[in-house]
């Protein structure tokens, strides 16, 4: 987008403070590095609260927790999962298709904390100009990571998945983990605007699957005191989902966002300093001509 705000988020900390400027921010970080410590408190200091890694793990011996993206590759590649998988993987889904699958890209993903730093670098450093790659590429690459075990035989994926990688260094130590990490990095930072995240990622392809009927939705409510500061758009890693909620009560849309691609990350809810945002439900999504839009708007460019 062109003239993006260069100091997004200044107006909303005079306004609300630096804390309440960030809260959805340090939330997520709470979120992000809460999760990592249960994982890591196992190996490293022996307190097992959690048994296993991202993809598959047990917590307090007794609950199952499976990512269903990672079961449906390995029942692609022709193994037989134990019943305790599809329990793990149900309650996965069952929680996602309730909050916004996306909500895993910003609230667990330990990468997204590596997208974000170079998303806040490269807007620090004023760098302007992105190569440009359809969102659409995502899905194709999705489809490949679910082609590919069923000719290989095995999860071909999990040998690049960053996040694996990420989380094994963490644990185990970086290694060569930092270059693909730093690759991810500097990718964001100098070639593409939220290209990993936004362009590339199939994990995020397929948790966006699981979004379409969430019931937790950012909601532009107070989208009548909008002063186009376009801060939201600056600092949103999917702004193309933003426009048809904020924009759209002329042709009746309702003021939820609407679009699976939006991460319920918050940032436009913290970047705003007339509070135009808010968390709110999918059900409120009316507009003021009480027309409720039946479809998905997602694909409103901006």
């Amino acid at each position: 987008m062109a003239n993006m705000p260069q100091d997004a988020g200044i107006e909303a900390i005079r306004a609300k403070g630096w804390v309440n400027a960030h809260k959805w921010l340090l939330l997520r970080r709470a979120s992000q590095l809460g999760i990592l410590s249960i994982f890591v408190a196992g190996p490293w200091f022996g307190l097992w609260i959690i048994k296993g890694n991202l993809a598959s793990s047990l917590v307090l011996d007794i609950l199952p927790l499976t990512d269903p993206y990672i079961l449906l590759q390995a029942m692609v590649s022709g193994v037989t999962p134990e019943t305790a998988a599809f329990v793990g993987a149900a309650i996965v889904l069952l929680f996602y298709v309730l909050v916004g699958g996306r909500v895993y890209c910003s609230w667990v993903c330990p990468v997204n904390m590596v997208t974000d730093a170079a998303g806040w670098l490269r807007r620090t450093l004023r760098i302007h100009g992105s190569s440009y790659a359809s969102r659409s590429t995502r899905y194709w690459i999705l489809g490949l990571t679910l082609v590919l075990p069923a000719i290989t035989g095995g999860i071909v994926w999990e040998l690049v998945n960053p996040v694996s990688i990420l989380f094994r260094g963490i644990v185990f130590s970086m290694g060569l983990a930092w270059v693909l990490i730093l690759a991810i990095f500097l990718f964001d930072l100098l070639v593409s605007r939220e290209g990993w995240c936004g362009h590339y990622c199939p994990v995020g392809a397929f948790y966006s699957l699981l979004s379409n009927h969430a019931v937790l939705r950012v909601s532009a409510t107070n989208r009548e005191a909008c002063d186009d500061c376009m801060d939201c758009f600056s600092v949103c890693p999917e702004p193309q989902v933003i426009k048809p909620a904020l924009k759209g009560a002329a042709q009746g849309i309702g003021p939820i966002i609407m679009a699976n691609q939006c991460t319920n990350c918050g940032r436009c809810i913290d970047v705003c300093a007339v509070d135009v945002f808010q968390f709110n439900n999918r059900y409120s999504n009316r507009s003021k001509s009480g027309i409720q839009p039946a479809k998905d708007y997602s694909k409103h460019t901006v």
